[in-house]
């Protein structure tokens, strides 16, 4: 049975200095929640006081509705996964996955298969009586998450636990764990500093920015429509282009704006007054050089151009010395040093106040 997780008013303080601020937040049963944001964001903290690892300084968890604080990490009926494997390296792994079954008094009748189940799901049933030693960097992640699995928990935990492999094994070991996830229907919550990991694995984003929650939304919810700069700067890779601008002239209908130099009307009505500053916001691949593909943005300057054979990366500077980034998809032939003109679709950029809100 899936299980709700509700953080109400959650702090954390280590003396006098504040980490957690706050936090509001509800995961439903069965969903996969990720936390995520640059390090020193309080995300690891966080799910530290989900598991009871941390204690929880002001405001409550709950646990379908039961309230956690005072209750021993045990017994809240949570695994995690860390980043480290934390493999015991004299045991097989079938000694790994079933020791803590036995340290909590299973007998071995009731071990074997539960031991046996979790090696199917990862397919990691001939590897039973290797060591750790004798195993890959994927493989010992698997042995991992499998200690979590016999155990049976209401939530699982991943604490950045594809961050020491390679980035084939972490784009394969995401497939696993979202499969796992479906296969499972458990709550899972899962914390990362990678935006790709977020948005390719999550049910819910929730984006965290020095203790405080930014956003909560899916995937692309977060993509498409960002409360404010950080999460437009965060989610999405490459990183969207910011460029200074000016409101011109506010409308009810439309509002132009002056951006690299040129005027440029956008479909929409903008919070904003005549003259005021503002940020505008476009995300690389939604950006163009190829003719009558849209408004044009500025004619940029190529400072060098990255060919990945699916893709066509253009770094650019604007007449004005902002830089810019260009996406383009498949092999174009685009040479350093020229000029070319880069358009966009103006339903798709984003536009910024002085206090980095979206308007």
């Amino acid at each position: 049975m899936a299980t709700s997780v509700v953080l109400q008013k959650v702090e954390k303080r280590y003396g006098a200095l504040d980490v957690i601020h706050g936090i509001d937040l509800k995961i439903d049963p069965g969903e996969f929640a990720v936390f995520v944001g640059p390090s020193g964001c309080g995300k690891s903290t966080l799910l530290r006081m989900i598991a009871g690892l941390e204690e929880i300084t002001g405001g409550a968890l709950l646990l379908d509705n039961e309230r956690m604080n005072e209750v021993a990490p045990a017994k809240r009926g949570i695994a995690m996964v860390f980043q480290s494997y934390a493999l015991y390296p004299h045991m097989s792994v079938y000694k790994n996955l079933a020791f803590g079954l036995e340290t909590a008094g299973y007998k071995k009748t009731e071990i074997q298969p539960k031991v046996k189940r979790a090696a199917e799901i990862l397919q990691i049933e001939k590897l039973l009586e290797r060591k750790p030693k004798a195993l890959s960097g994927g493989q010992r992640q698997r042995v991992a998450i499998g200690r979590a699995i016999v155990r049976e928990p209401r939530i699982f935990l991943f604490d950045e636990p594809l961050s020491n492999l390679d980035a084939e094994l972490r784009v394969q070991m995401r497939v696993e764990i979202s499969r796992l996830h479906r296969s499972l229907g458990n709550t899972m919550i899962y914390v990362t500093h990678d935006q790709v990991e977020a948005m390719t694995m999550a049910d819910k984003i929730v984006v965290l920015n020095a203790g405080r929650i930014e956003q909560i939304g899916a995937p692309l919810d977060l993509y498409n429509n960002p409360t404010n700069r950080f999460v437009a700067g965060f989610i999405g890779s490459p990183k969207m282009n910011f460029l200074q601008a000016r409101v011109e002239q506010p409308g009810e209908a439309e509002t132009t704006i002056n951006v690299c130099g040129n005027s440029v009307r956008l479909p929409r009505r903008l919070k904003a007054e005549a003259g005021q500053n503002v940020t505008f916001g476009i995300r690389p691949e939604h950006l163009s050089v190829l003719e009558n593909s849209g408004i044009t943005l500025a004619t940029v300057n190529i400072d060098l151009v990255e060919n990945l054979g699916g893709a066509t990366m253009l770094y650019a500077k604007t007449p004005d010395g902002q830089q810019m980034t260009i996406a383009l998809d498949g092999q174009q032939k685009v040479e350093r040093g020229t000029n070319v003109k880069a358009s966009f679709d103006p339903a798709r950029c984003h536009v910024f106040d002085a206090s980095g809100a979206a308007i």
